[in-house]
């Protein structure tokens, strides 16, 4: 006679660090829209913004690599940045081809606008946890991130990605 399977219930999903990364990362971007709302940006716009001006005149393969954000889809942000007027696209003086991206006047004043809205956020995020606790959990996940980095569809590779950028201009 078969053994009976073990009862399965919904322990095997809840309490996964899978799961659990999921849902915060539900609430994560729900904080953000909701706090950042009047600005119509969403958190990988913002990431984006913040890597164009700090990068002026990067390209959309390094921006992907500085944000670890999936190149396909990216070129719908661009798209959605640049009809906004927050960015523009100029040639590459080496190669047509290669659109470089800059931040315009009006992305750099909403930058400036949503910073108070972003830090609202994060905070938010955090909140429900004692001083000590958001500390080590931003260190635990910082760890984490570093550590299995080489494993994500997209890793990080700023370093890589500035790298040329730095040589290139």
């Amino acid at each position: 006679m078969p053994s009976r399977p073990p009862d399965i219930t919904m322990d095997a999903v809840y309490t996964k660090p899978g799961y659990l990364f999921r849902r915060m990362q539900q609430i994560a971007v729900s904080i953000f829209v909701e706090e950042c709302r009047e600005f119509d940006l969403t958190p990988v716009q913002y990431a984006a913004l913040v890597a164009i001006q700090t990068h002026p005149g990067i390209d959309a393969t390094r921006l992907s690599a500085v944000i670890a954000f999936d190149r396909s889809t990216l070129g719908s942000v661009i798209e959605r940045l640049e009809s906004k007027g927050h960015i523009k696209r100029k040639p590459s003086a080496e190669d047509k081809r290669v659109k470089l991206l800059y931040l315009t006047r009006t992305g750099g004043a909403l930058l400036r606008a949503i910073m108070p809205a972003v830090d609202r956020a994060q905070a938010r995020m955090l909140a429900p946890l004692k001083a000590a606790d958001r500390k080590m959990l931003m260190a635990l996940l910082a760890q984490l991130v570093d550590l299995n980095n080489g494993v994500s569809r997209v890793p990080l590779r700023a370093e890589d990605a500035l790298e040329h950028l730095g040589k290139a201009g």
